[in-house]
């Protein structure tokens, strides 16, 4: 790790200013829905279904955007592209808290998913791959720590936010917010290095690995299907997973402190892989990672439910995610190199939040039409599927 001053000055600064960015952009754009959408809904006289549609689209026009942010990001850094995205987002949250019908507020989301696809983890990641090369899997790591207290921030102040000045006033802060902050730190606090364009005399992770998977075929469908599989997952059971338990039989108190796990359980898990994996391949992470995830669904099979089986496959599912979060930066880092990292992050994050957009409403269709059992095997069937494309993939010479 490098010293306290080099997140301050040098090419680790661009740790330090993602992570502060990254908490803004996932607790404005991504996260307030869960809250926000229900009292949207009863104030336009709509179903929650139809009013939870508009996050779905934005996500699904975010996918179709990705490699297309990407690929700008190679071309012109993060610090032009990500300003952008804040700014688009800060727009789109202004059109969302004005919008008084069904095509301005479908127009919002849009909006807003473009911004996503600008702003979230995928557009970091490759930042950071354009600044540190072929040695960015440390910065990755590092920034998602700091990422996974978004949710743990961003759900109490929405919720703080909404009982003070409404759920448009929340809106309307959150947009000051990406405008203010986030755009500025994306725009001059970002470091312009480019990795490419540097000369390299044998680094370490140069000497790691010499040699690269092309990024086509059928490494790379192994790849984008096993991370979009995964996708289905966490979007699932995020609008599902606390509904399901309480279905079951808990208490709304417990759920909630169950609900509570999941973000130290992420948070614990990335603490981990930088202090004890850090020469474990990323492939192996996200493998190891999606098979604790398959464990826990056949522990929740098997075993009578109760709390305490709810809660262990809690802290199981938010290791699980904490890892497969760096893995979607790393694994295609270390298979297929630094060159056109950007590019690359959009073609794998396309369909990750294509299938992240359908799955809420899948897993609700079933849910409702079958069981709630029925869904939660839907949810490891999809786990299933992630773990055997990982185990499939063969890492280069």
């Amino acid at each position: 790790m490098p010293s306290p001053a080099a997140f301050l000055f040098g090419p680790w600064r661009a740790v330090s200013v993602l992570g502060l960015t990254e908490i803004l952009s996932w607790g404005a754009l991504f996260y307030p829905p869960v809250l926000t959408v229900p009292l949207i809904a009863a104030d336009h006289g709509w179903s929650p279904s139809f009013a939870m549609a508009g996050f779905s689209v934005g996500l699904f026009v975010g996918g179709l955007c990705a490699r297309y942010v990407g690929g700008a990001i190679d071309r012109f850094g993060g610090h032009v592209v990500m300003p952008a995205g804040s700014l688009i987002g800060a727009g789109g949250l202004v059109g969302l808290a004005w919008a008084p019908g069904i095509a301005s507020y479908f127009a919002a989301w849009i909006t807003i998913g473009i911004a996503m696809a600008a702003s979230l983890y995928d557009p970091a990641f490759a930042t950071l791959g354009r600044i540190f090369g072929s040695a960015a899997r440390a910065p990755i790591t590092v920034l998602t720590l700091a990422g996974g207290f978004a949710s743990t921030v961003s759900w109490p102040a929405t919720q703080f936010l909404i009982q003070t000045i409404g759920w448009r006033g929340a809106y309307l802060v959150y947009a000051a917010l990406l405008a203010g902050i986030a755009a500025p730190l994306h725009a001059f606090a970002l470091p312009r290095e480019h990795a490419g364009a540097v000369p390299r005399h044998g680094t370490t992770a140069d000497k790691q690995t010499k040699t690269f998977i092309p990024a086509h075929g059928f490494a790379f469908v192994l790849v984008a299907a096993g991370f979009a599989s995964y996708a289905f997952v966490p979007s699932a059971l995020s609008a599902q997973l606390l509904a399901i338990f309480h279905r079951f039989g808990l208490s709304p108190a417990t759920v909630v402190a169950i609900g509570m796990l999941f973000g130290p359980a992420q948070v614990l898990a990335r603490i981990c892989e930088l202090s004890f994996a850090r020469r474990l391949h990323p492939l192996w992470i996200a493998r190891l990672a999606v098979a604790l995830l398959v464990a826990g669904f056949v522990l929740l099979a098997l075993l009578p439910f109760s709390a305490s089986v709810a809660a262990i496959f809690a802290v199981m599912y938010g290791m699980a995610n904490g890892l497969l979060t760096i893995a979607r930066g790393t694994v295609p880092l270390t298979l297929f190199g630094a060159a056109g990292y950007g590019r690359l992050m959009g073609r794998i994050g396309g369909p990750y939040l294509v299938v992240q957009a359908v799955a809420p409403v899948v897993l609700t269709f079933v849910a409702d039409r079958a069981s709630d059992a029925i869904g939660l095997a839907l949810v490891a069937a999809f786990a299933a599927v992630a773990l055997i494309c990982f185990m499939l993939i063969r890492r280069p010479a």
